[in-house]
């Protein structure tokens, strides 16, 4: 059913698009009512614009604590236009069609800092009772909660001759109630926060599906949180998928703060583990040799790159060989950026997603994930380590490449152990992993196994490779897996009861024992 606006109230705090949106209203004969700052910036652009109090009666109060919470606004949205058209008249309500109102932006003041008694003051109570009603009445009022709404409501009515539908105050009414539930939800939050009382209530756009979940049995969507590193930058290829997501979180986490300025760092994951990643001066080289870790399991992968992407990068991929055999089959790109030559080397992949997101800007506050039903929360892991303290032996630590190795391991699902070495004075690699077994000793095995054949053969000595453990040795038999390999360093947070015992074998055996006193469980 199409309703024409015959009146409209804009009261806003974010003023982007308010005046087109005004005009437009005007073009149609509508009359328009506003508060404060609002009406003086439309008055100012030569629109015609009443104060509120024409339909309250009162002028702003309080400091402008009030200026629409009113009677006569309130029941000028709620009225039943069919069913209390008479009572209306008898009151002297004036109807209103449509409201534009956003909320003040309480979060950004909390983000702030603001201490308590001066952000109370950016809580919304008006905008929210206005946007409520007109949502309620959905059925004759227009609720517009955001301006990105603004050209769509203007292009309707210069389709209708000044008339909404059905179906657009219908989703409208949608985001109103989205949007005030996630503002008292805000509010609520950090005040239950600051009363150390923290409470937890989440809330995501509306679900969209996805073609299945980690299996093709099992159904799936992606509800987006508001506030979350955008995915919309998808450039080409197939819809994401339920895996294609976890990796790509993993992807980021490998290669966030891996690079110098004069560096770029890559990373291949496959099944939420990083199973190459490598940091060197030219980005070709750097995928070449994160691809080169282990180039079995980096089929069919997601690789993630920390600067911008250009044709020359992907060259190691071959993705336009012409022998379609010959392209190393990738499922994945994720970068900062794509550049047009980026792009159309891509395209002769159809299926190949490129995803547009900087590692660095992809830092959740707060690491969050369901257990049973219940929700599990913590700060993410950011650490790198306490100390470098050579426990066993003489050796002058590649602190670079220490680190380098740190942030593998801490990427690696327990029990973990990372082996990386220096390719050059500017390149870096991971050459084995072991993870996500009950036990580290078998971790240990998988990494030397893998990076006897990245560096290759059976019998590779792995005497330039440093050992990163995610946690302590309780026992020696990692350490002789590793020493019977040739590994000479070997960093471990410690805090074990053996670590006596493990130093000693180190000492014994010529391994440089590195206690970093931080643990990098990750689940």
């Amino acid at each position: 059913m199409q309703r024409r606006v015959r009146r409209a109230l804009l009261t806003v705090s974010d003023k982007a698009h308010i005046v087109p949106l005004a005009r437009t209203l005007a073009a149609h004969g509508v009359e328009i009512f506003s508060t404060g700052n609002t009406r003086a910036a439309l008055v100012a652009e030569g629109l015609t614009v009443l104060d509120i109090s024409a339909l309250t009666g009162r002028a702003e109060a309080f400091g402008g604590r009030m200026k629409t919470l009113s009677f006569e606004v309130a029941s000028a949205l709620l009225f039943d236009r069919d069913r209390d058209a008479d009572e209306a008249a008898a009151l002297d309500i004036t109807p209103i069609d449509l409201v534009a109102v956003n909320l003040y932006p309480f979060e950004a003041q909390r983000d702030s800092g603001l201490p308590l008694d001066r952000l109370i003051e950016h809580i919304d109570i008006g905008g929210p009772t206005m946007l409520r009603a007109a949502a309620k009445n959905y059925e004759a009022v227009v609720a517009l909660s955001d301006p990105g709404d603004y050209a769509a409501v203007c292009a309707e009515l210069d389709a209708t001759g000044g008339c909404t539908t059905l179906e657009t105050r219908l989703r409208l009414m949608r985001r109103a109630f989205e949007l005030t539930r996630a503002y008292d939800t805000a509010i609520a939050d950090h005040l239950a926060d600051l009363a150390g009382m923290p409470t937890r209530t989440l809330t995501f756009g509306p679900a969209e599906p996805l073609r299945y979940g980690e299996n093709p049995h099992q159904s799936a969507h992606l509800c987006r949180g508001r506030g979350a590193s955008p995915l919309d930058r998808v450039l080409g290829g197939k819809a994401l998928s339920y895996n294609n997501l976890l990796d790509i979180e993993a992807a980021l986490g490998a290669v966030r703060g891996q690079a110098p300025k004069d560096a770029v760092a890559v990373a291949v994951v496959k099944h939420g583990n990083p199973c190459g990643v490598a940091v060197a001066r030219a980005a070709d080289v750097a995928l070449e040799l994160a691809w080169g870790g282990d180039p079995v399991s980096a089929f069919g992968s997601v690789i993630a790159f920390s600067r911008a992407v250009h044709a020359d990068t992907l060259a190691p991929l071959g993705l336009d060989a012409t022998d379609k055999a010959a392209r190393r089959f990738v499922e994945v790109l994720v970068a900062p950026a794509f550049d047009a030559s980026a792009r159309a080397l891509a395209a002769h992949n159809k299926n190949l997603r490129l995803v547009e997101l900087d590692a660095g800007e992809v830092n959740p506050p707060v690491d969050r994930r369901l257990v049973l039903g219940h929700l599990l929360e913590q700060a993410p892991d950011e650490a790198l380590y306490d100390r470098l303290e050579v426990m066993s032996g003489q050796v002058t630590l590649d602190e670079p490449l220490c680190a380098f190795g740190v942030r593998v391991a801490r990427q690696l699902k327990s029990n973990a152990i990372a082996l990386v070495r220096r390719v050059d004075a500017g390149a870096m690699q991971l050459v084995g992993m072991g993870a996500g077994q009950p036990n580290r000793v078998n971790s240990a095995r998988l990494a030397v196994e893998r990076a006897r054949d990245t560096l290759g053969g059976a019998l590779a000595d792995l005497g330039a490779c440093y050992a990163v453990s995610d946690a302590f040795l309780p026992f020696r038999d990692t350490l002789d897996v590793l020493a019977d390999a040739g590994v000479r360093v070997l960093l471990q947070p410690g805090g074990s009861l053996r670590d006596a015992e493990v130093i000693a074998v180190g000492a014994a055996r010529g391994v440089a024992v590195v206690m970093t006193g931080t643990r990098h469980f990750r689940h």
